[in-house]
C-alpha cells in the first residue's frame, strides 16, 4: 500500500496580464491606412495587369496568408457542409465580386473615387438589412441618412453634366463593389452569426471560396482574351514604359498584407476596443484613398466630388451611431 504526500494549496495569481506592446488605436490607424491604400496598389497593378487577375492573385496570396496563420495558431476549418454553402454566397459578395469590380472600375476612375465609391457600405447594408433580418427596424433618422447619402452620390456622379463628370459605368463599378460588401456582411449575420468558427477560421474559410470561385472565371477569361495574354497569368505592357516588377508587387502587397495582416488588426482591435469601434474604420477608408491618390498618383477631383463624398461620409456615421434608448 503506497502513501501519497498531498501538495501544497496553490496561491491564487493576482498578477495581472501584461499589456499588449501596440495600443489598439495604433493598429486601428494602421488598419485604415492599410485598407485605404488598397486603391492605390490596384491602381499601380493595373498598369501591366488585367482586373480579374488583380482580383485573382489578390485573393490567392491572401488564402495562403491565412492558410499559413491558421495552421500556425491552431485554427480550424468548418467542416458542415451547410455552413460552407453559406460561405459560397458570402464568398461571392466579400471576395471575388467586389474585389474584381473595384480593380474594373478603376480602369475607368481615379483610385481617389473608386475609394469614395467604397463609402457606400453602410448605406447599403441598412438597405439589405431590411430584407434579410427582419428584427431590425429602419428608424427615421437612418431612413434620413440614407436619403442623404443617395442625394451624395448622386452629386458625385453629376448626371447633369456631358463633359467634366466622373465615368459613369466606371464609378457604377465601384458603387455595386461597395454594396457587394454591404450585402455580404449582412447575410453572414443572418446565416453564419451563430456559427462556430473562430479567430481566423471565417476569413479564412471566405478566401478559400472566393479562390475556388475566381479559378473557372478566369480561365473563361483567358479562353477570350489568348490573344492579348499568352498565359492566364501573363500580362500586358505598360503604358508609361515602365516595368513588371512593381504592379506584381503591388498586387502581392494587396494580398498579403492588405488582406491577411489587416484580418489579424481587425481582431486586434475588436479585442481591444470592441465591434462598434472597430466598424468606424470605414469612415477613414476614403479619406486615405483620397489623400495617396492626389499626393502619389497627382489625381485630382472636382468640388462636385468633394461636396458629395463629404455627404456620403456624414450620413455614414450617422448610420453607426448608436441608437437612442428611450427614458
Amino acid at each position: 500500500m503506497s502513501s501519497t504526500v498531498a501538495a501544497p494549496p496553490r496561491t491564487p495569481d493576482t498578477t495581472t496580464p501584461a499589456p499588449p506592446r501596440v495600443p489598439w488605436q495604433a493598429k486601428y490607424l494602421l488598419l485604415a491606412l492599410i485598407w485605404g491604400s488598397s486603391f492605390l496598389l490596384m491602381k499601380v497593378g493595373l498598369r501591366t495587369m488585367a482586373p480579374l487577375q488583380i482580383s485573382g492573385l489578390r485573393i490567392l496570396a491572401g488564402t495562403l496568408t491565412l492558410l499559413g496563420l491558421v495552421s500556425v495558431t491552431g485554427g480550424r476549418l468548418p467542416r458542415e457542409p451547410r455552413v460552407w454553402g453559406h460561405l459560397a454566397v458570402s464568398g461571392v459578395f466579400l471576395t471575388a465580386l467586389p474585389f474584381s469590380l473595384f480593380a474594373a472600375g478603376e480602369e475607368r476612375v481615379s483610385s481617389a473615387l473608386a475609394g469614395i465609391g467604397n463609402a457606400t457600405t453602410p448605406l447599403a447594408a441598412v438597405f439589405f438589412a431590411l430584407l434579410l433580418l427582419p428584427a431590425d427596424r429602419l428608424s427615421p433618422r437612418k431612413l434620413a441618412a440614407v436619403l442623404l447619402g443617395f442625394v451624395g452620390v448622386v452629386v458625385i456622379m453629376q448626371p447633369w453634366e456631358s463633359a467634366g463628370r466622373p465615368d459613369l459605368l466606371g464609378f457604377g463599378m465601384t458603387l455595386v463593389a461597395g454594396a457587394c460588401y454591404g450585402l455580404g456582411w449582412t447575410y453572414n449575420r443572418r446565416f453564419l452569426g451563430k456559427a462556430d468558427l473562430g479567430g481566423l477560421s471565417m476569413p479564412t474559410a471566405l478566401l478559400l471560396v472566393g479562390t475556388a470561385l475566381m479559378v473557372p472565371v478566369l480561365l473563361v477569361w483567358w479562353l477570350l482574351h489568348r490573344d492579348a495574354y499568352a498565359a492566364l497569368w501573363s500580362g500586358h505592357a505598360d503604358p508609361s514604359g515602365g516595368g513588371s516588377v512593381l504592379p506584381l508587387l503591388a498586387v502581392l502587397t494587396l494580398g498579403v498584407v492588405g488582406t491577411g495582416l489587416a484580418y489579424m488588426l481587425q481582431f486586434d482591435v475588436v479585442r481591444g476596443a470592441g465591434a462598434t469601434v472597430s466598424t468606424t474604420v470605414t469612415y477613414l477608408i476614403p479619406v486615405v484613398s483620397v489623400v495617396l491618390g492626389v499626393a502619389v498618383l497627382d489625381e485630382h477631383l472636382a468640388w462636385p466630388q468633394l461636396v458629395g463624398a463629404a455627404v456620403v461620409l456624414g450620413s455614414a456615421v450617422v448610420i453607426g451611431l448608436p441608437a437612442r434608448k428611450r427614458a
